[in-house]
C-alpha cells in the first residue's frame, strides 16, 4: 500500500479546444492577459510530498527524488530558465533525478545541443538519472536528437525497459520507463519484464492516463506529466483543455486499483506549448521523500 501527502480526443479536436482558450483568456482583460503571458509561466512552484510504503526497503527510507517534466524548450521556456532550474534541483541535494518527457517543443528548430548537454551534466543526483520519452521528443525528427542530449547528459533513457538502483546494504529498488503514447510505442510488459517479483516499483510515463493500463501490473508508484495541470485553468471549471493521453488525469496524486492501488503523480511541467500562456497552473518542480 502506497500513501501520500499532500472519449479519445483527435489532433483536430485538441486545436479547436486550445484555440478556443486563446479567446478565453483575451476575455479576462488586458491584465489577465499580461498575467497569463509574461508572470506565470516565468513563476516556479517547489512542490514537496512524502511517499510512504510499506514495501519500500528500508535502505530507501529518506531518499529524495526530484521530477521535473515538460520543459518544451523553444516556445516559450528559455535556456536561462533551465539554468537557473538547474541550480534549484541541485540545491535540493536529490539523490535521484527523473525528467519525464518534453525537453524540446521542436528539434528541428534547436540548434544549442552541446550548450544543453553541458547544462544538463550539471545535474547531480548519486543514485542515478532517468529519463523517458514525451510526444514533443519524437516529434520533428526529434526521436535521435532527444537521445543524444539525454544519454550524453548523464540520463538513463528508459525505452520500455526497467534499471535497477541498488544501495550498498543490498537493498534495491526498480525504476520502470515506457515509450510516448502519442507518437512513440508504449510497452509496459516489456518495461516490467526483468523486474523481479515483489519488488518496489516506480513506473516513469509521459503519458498520465497509462496509470490504468500500469495498474495491472506490480508497481507502486507512476509519475508522469504531458497534462501542464491543463496550462489554463478556468475558476470552477477547471483545466479548459488537455491533451490526449492527460485527459483523466490532469493534476496531482490519484490513487488507482483496489486491493494494492497504484500511486500516480501527475506534474504540471515547466513550460508551454501551442500557446504561450499558464493561468492557475503554475510550473512545477516536484521533490518526493520515500518513507
Amino acid at each position: 500500500m502506497v500513501f501520500f501527502m499532500t472519449e479519445k480526443v483527435t489532433r483536430r479536436t485538441f486545436i479547436k479546444r486550445t484555440l478556443g482558450s486563446l479567446l478565453a483568456i483575451a476575455g479576462t482583460g488586458t491584465g489577465g492577459y499580461y498575467y497569463a503571458r509574461e508572470i506565470e509561466p516565468r513563476m516556479l512552484d517547489i512542490t514537496r510530498h512524502n511517499i510512504k510504503s510499506a514495501d519500500l526497503p528500508a535502505g530507501f527510507n529518506g531518499i529524495k527524488i526530484v521530477q521535473f517534466s515538460d520543459t518544451h524548450i523553444g516556445f516559450q521556456y528559455t535556456m536561462d530558465q533551465l539554468e537557473k532550474l538547474i541550480s534549484k534541483i541541485n540545491q535540493l541535494q536529490p539523490d535521484l533525478i527523473f525528467f519525464t518527457g518534453d525537453l524540446l517543443d521542436d528539434a528541428r528548430h534547436f540548434q544549442e545541443e552541446n550548450k544543453m548537454i553541458t547544462m544538463l551534466n550539471q545535474l547531480n543526483a548519486p543514485l542515478g538519472k532517468f529519463a523517458v520519452y514525451g510526444n514533443h521528443d519524437h516529434g520533428g525528427y526529434g526521436t535521435d536528437v532527444y537521445k543524444q542530449i539525454i544519454e550524453k547528459s548523464g540520463f538513463t533513457l528508459l525505452l520500455n525497459t526497467a534499471a535497477n538502483v541498488e544501495l550498498l546494504d543490498g537493498s534495491s529498488l526498480w525504476i520502470a520507463g515506457i515509450d510516448d503514447a502519442m507518437l512513440g510505442k508504449p510497452d509496459l510488459a516489456a518495461a516490467m519484464a526483468k523486474v523481479p517479483k515483489n519488488s518496489f516499483t516506480i513506473l516513469l510515463s509521459h503519458a498520465p492516463d497509462k496509470a490504468d493500463e500500469a495498474a495491472r501490473h506490480p508497481i507502486q508508484l507512476q509519475l508522469s506529466g504531458h497534462s501542464h495541470g491543463g496550462q489554463i485553468q478556468i475558476p470552477f471549471y477547471g483545466p479548459w483543455v488537455t491533451p490526449p493521453f492527460a485527459e483523466k488525469y490532469v493534476e496531482g496524486f490519484y490513487e488507482i486499483g483496489d486491493d494494492k492501488p497504484l500511486m500516480l503523480y501527475v506534474n504540471r511541467g515547466l513550460g508551454t506549448t501551442r500557446l504561450p500562456f499558464r493561468f492557475l497552473s503554475q510550473p512545477e518542480l516536484a521533490l518526493f521523500t520515500l518513507q
